[in-house]
Order: structure tokens, then sequence, then C-alpha cells
């Protein structure tokens, strides 16, 4: 059977595929995108997912993926900063977004499939296009084949998260050949991606973010077999891995906890023998977690640190990780990584500072419109995306949290990823998040949201009890409120913006 991509009861081959990419970059071409223009996709992971991207690259344009969650005036900020010419969007989400997409934009619509629409709860008026509106299908089908040279490919523009402020587009200059080869190069080593007909990936991270976009992207690159989970959920994933034999995965750290929380007798109902290379990245993993995964899964899990602007830098594998509980691994080959203080200088071998990088093979890039907010996290040739952390006597390098969410309470900075690594292991906690909220003796407090799992009791002062039983006294949240469910993507990362506005909203300073 031919490798491609599998959805549900769905399947369409790489070929068609690529075929369907070339009879899209046509029409696009005919509808006016060109070179360094900008065309946007709202779209979950699908077939037209790859085909839009695909399309995108022979033309030399940008694609540019928007969250599945925005709201009109998120996505229309986008649209409007990216210029984009044409919007491919699933038809539920262009409901989603319809008042926000700006005038002039051209827009095709994907209608929404059964699978995804059973894992979303769409309703049946919003899966299909609405009236007027031009199907994808048959926009590609009637258009013939483009066989021009295709240009010199940009790949997809991501906007970073906008926790500081609106987000901002990562604009790359287009890849030379020898970037594009050493790319490959890199996820073969990093993430095991290589032609071979045996793998079988796993995609169920959203490709609106960086990571899951260049692992997917990568993977149909090298035409390598796909599975498609419209949304994660933890027993199916293991049912999809057994099903389909499935041995390469790019999962987020939430996941691992979500699997672990599985009874026993469920994690052992599946055959994962198939696994050979899981990534992860994206966030903290709490070290315990680590380790209950690899004894589950075996000597198969690796992490990786980088960001939208960097790509991977630092990276290790499960025998390192059991080593050195809790790093995110050695800088990789042609990589750079500084740690500095407030003035720049480098700060001594274990002390706490921020994190400067530059990943060994990316394009240069600047943020879309705002070469100004460049410069603001240059450091020399090296880059910051806000983190702060240390390295040890052997080069590994431990993550403390991201500068701008670390708490100062009386002078002392606290980092919440710690205590969230701690409070994630207490029995009968599903998922948590820490903050700073105002305090007007100290400046911030801590704050933490707990989630409990179903059927389970538990006080503040339990939580307090059991995080002064492991961390220090001022680690321990003053407050602790519960939710029934936090507010996150479908990546598992939780919305912490949204649980820490209102605190501040009521004093009118920032956050």
């Amino acid at each position: 059977m031919a490798a491609g991509v599998r959805a549900g009861e769905r399947f369409r081959s790489w070929s068609d595929i690529q075929a369907n990419a070339a009879r899209a970059a046509e029409g696009l071409s005919v509808l006016g995108v060109g070179e360094d223009d900008s065309m946007a996709l709202m779209l979950r992971n699908d077939f037209a997912t790859f085909e839009v991207n695909m399309a995108a690259g022979q033309l030399g344009a940008y694609a540019v993926p928007l969250n599945w969650h925005f709201t009109p005036e998120e996505a229309g900020y986008i649209l409007r900063d990216c210029a984009a010419k044409v919007l491919v969007a699933h038809s539920d989400l262009l409901a989603q977004i319809a008042p926000g997409v700006p005038e002039g934009v051209k827009v095709l619509v994907v209608p929404t499939p059964e699978e995804i629409a059973a894992a979303f709860n769409v309703p049946a008026d919003r899966r299909v296009a609405p009236a007027g509106a031009i199907p994808w299908d048959d926009f590609v089908a009637a258009s013939p084949p483009r066989t021009a040279p295709p240009k010199a490919s940009r790949g997809s523009m991501i906007y970073t998260s906008g926790t500081t402020g609106r987000p901002k587009g990562v604009r790359r200059r287009p890849s030379t050949p020898e970037q594009q080869a050493a790319a490959g190069q890199e996820a073969a080593i990093f993430w095991g991606l290589r032609p071979d007909p045996a793998i079988v990936v796993l995609m169920n991270g959203p490709m609106y973010h960086s990571a899951p976009a260049a692992y997917g992207m990568a993977s149909a690159r090298l035409g390598l077999n796909m599975v498609l989970q419209p949304r994660f959920e933890a027993e199916d994933m293991l049912r999809l891995i057994d099903r389909h034999r499935v041995s390469h995965m790019h999962i987020v750290p939430t996941m691992f906890v979500r699997l672990l929380r599985l009874p026993d007798a469920t994690q052992q109902r599946y055959d994962l023998s198939s696994l050979r290379f899981v990534s992860h990245g994206a966030a903290p993993c709490a070290p315990a977690v680590k380790r209950q995964m690899i004894e589950w899964w075996g000597p198969v899990i690796n992490e990786y640190y980088g960001a939208t602007e960097t790509g991977v830098v630092v990276w290790h594998g499960s025998e390192e990780a059991l080593r050195k509980p809790g790093t995110v691994g050695r800088v990789v080959p042609g990589g750079t990584l500084r740690i500095v203080d407030e003035q720049g200088r480098d700060v001594k071998q274990g002390e706490v500072g921020e994190i400067y990088v530059r990943g060994p093979h990316l394009a240069e890039f600047t943020y879309n419109n705002d070469d100004a907010k460049r410069r603001e996290v240059a450091l020399g040739d090296l880059v910051t995306v806000g983190d702060v952390g240390y390295l040890d006597a052997d080069g590994f390098l431990f993550l403390c949290d991201r500068k701008r969410d670390m708490i100062i309470s009386g002078g002392v900075n606290i980092y919440p990823a710690e205590i969230e690594s701690m409070l994630i292991q207490m029995p009968g906690v599903r998922d948590c998040a820490v903050f700073g909220i105002p305090d007007e003796e100290f400046g911030e407090q801590i704050c933490a949201y707990v989630e409990l799992m179903s059927g389970v009791a538990i006080e503040s002062i339990d939580v307090r009890a059991y995080l002064g039983e492991h961390l220090a006294r001022y680690k321990v949240p003053k407050v602790v409120e519960f939710a029934s469910a936090l507010p996150r993507e479908d990546s598992g990362k939780i919305f912490k913006r949204k649980l820490r506005a209102p605190y501040w909203e009521k004093t009118g300073r920032s956050i």
C-alpha cells in the first residue's frame, strides 16, 4: 500500500496530496498569491493542512497558521498583520472567526470531516461549506497542475504567543539548499525521522504550533506513513499506537501526565512495543513523570529545547534524562548558548540567568512588521525567548521558568514551574497552574489553580500541606483555587494568562 495519511477511516496517499498541492499552487497563483506573500490557514490536522503548506512552499509564499481557538478579533489581527491574500479554513472554524476576516481576503473552505466533527462536537450545520463559499477540493480539482519551477521555500510564519502583548510573526528569509539539507539531518538525529517505510508517525499536536508544524512537515517531506488523531485522548492514543504499530511521535509533557493517570489495566491493555522514538518539548517535564514514562515505554523518549525563533538548540535522550533528572539536555553541534545576568554578563556555572541561544542552521528571522522587537531580544547574534535557567558542571541545561512568569515576592525569585512540577505529583491532582498575583506588602504572592481528578475531594489546606512537605515555605501558594477544567489549548498547554489576568486588571498593573 502506498504511503500516506490516515485520518479516522479516511486515507490519502502522499502522491495524491502532492498532486493536489501542485494544482492548489496554480490556483492560488491565479488568486494573486506569489513570492513573499502570505496565505493563512485555520485548519485542524487534515489532508488539506499538508496540501496548503506544500502549495505555499511551491509559490515561495508564507503559510500562516491560525490558532483554532481564536476569536474574530484575534484572527483578524493576524490576517491584517501578515496581509493574507487567501484564507483556507475548516467550515466550523470559519464560522467561528468570520466577522473578523478582513475585506478582500479570498476564502476557501474545507468541510469539517467526520472524525474531527465527532472529536470537537461540531454541529451538523457547521460541518459543510456555507452557501456561496468555494470548497477547497473543488478549487483544487478545477486548477491545472503547476509546472513552473518551485520558488525558494519560506516555510510557515508562526505567530508566537501573545502573553506579552499582540502575537509576533516569525518571518524567515528563504532557506538555502545547504540549510534544507542540514534540517533533514537534524530531523533524523533529534526526531528520529528518516526515509524508512517501517516508520509510522502519530500526529495529534496542533500544527498551528511551531514544533508540531515542523515535525508534521518534516514527516511529509520524507513521505512517512502518518496517523492523525483529531484530538488528544489518552486511551485513544494507546489504541492508535497498537492498531497502526506507531513508531514515532511528537507529544508534550501534559500528555505524559494524562497517560500515567490511566488505570494499570488500561495501560497494559495495548501493545506499545512498536514505539521507537518519542520526542517532546514545548514545556517543562517533571523528573518523576519522565522517569515513570521511561519505565513504562522504555528508553525511546527524547527531549529538546528550542523555540519558534531558534529551532532545536538543546537535546538529550532517555539515558541522560535518568542520569540528570530535570535537564533539558546539552547544546547540539553547531548551536550556541549563553546564560547572562541583567547586564548581559555571563553568569557562573550553576547560577541562574536569562538564556540566549542560536540554532545551528535556521535562516535568519525578524518579527513581521516589527524589526524593533527583533532587536530587543538580541544579544549579538543570539536571541532570547525569555527563559531563565542554569548550566551544571557537565554542560547540561536546567530550565527554571519563563522570565515573564517568574514571581518576585519580597525580593525573592520564585519559579512557578518548580511548584507545578511538584504539585502535579500530588495524588488526586489532574493538572495545575501556578502564577503570581498582586500583594500590597510583598509585590506578588503565589496563586495555584488546581484541576482535580473525577471523584476526588481535596481542599486548599491539603494542597498547602503537601507542598510544604516538599518545598521551602516561601514557595507554598497562599491562594489555592479549584477549577473543574483549566482553560487550555489542544496541545494541553494551559492558558495561564486567562487565569492570571483578572487579579491584575483590578490593580491597573500589567502582567
